[in-house]
């Protein structure tokens, strides 16, 4: 909560203002499994883009191996977006079709 108050011209407070500040949206992150794109790309991205461990990376590549997606991680809306952008021109740049997208928590 983000207290605001107005004060007179001698400076003193006159009405305090209380306002509630609400928590911004969560959006997943998330790789999708295709047939072309190889393990070890997606543990670079995964590495590279979202900052995970090796063990982590692993962890997640798996997951979107055998399931047919996984979850990067959960951010704003902003940075989910910008982050699945950052994917996909990585992947368009180094010949993959990984495609990545983003979906509210």
């Amino acid at each position: 909560m983000t207290r605001m108050s107005e004060h007179d011209e001698d400076g003193e407070t006159g009405v305090v203002v209380k306002k509630k500040v609400k928590k911004p949206s969560k959006y997943k992150v998330l790789l999708h499994n295709d047939d072309y794109t190889t393990m070890e790309f997606v543990i670079y991205i995964l590495k590279g883009v979202f900052a995970k461990t090796t063990e982590e990376a692993t962890a997640v590549m798996l997951k979107v191996h055998h399931d047919g997606h996984g979850v990067c991680g959960i951010y704003t809306h902003e940075v989910a977006e910008t982050k699945m952008k950052k994917v996909s021109m990585e992947a368009k740049k180094n010949g993959h079709p990984l495609l990545c997208t983003i979906e509210p928590e």
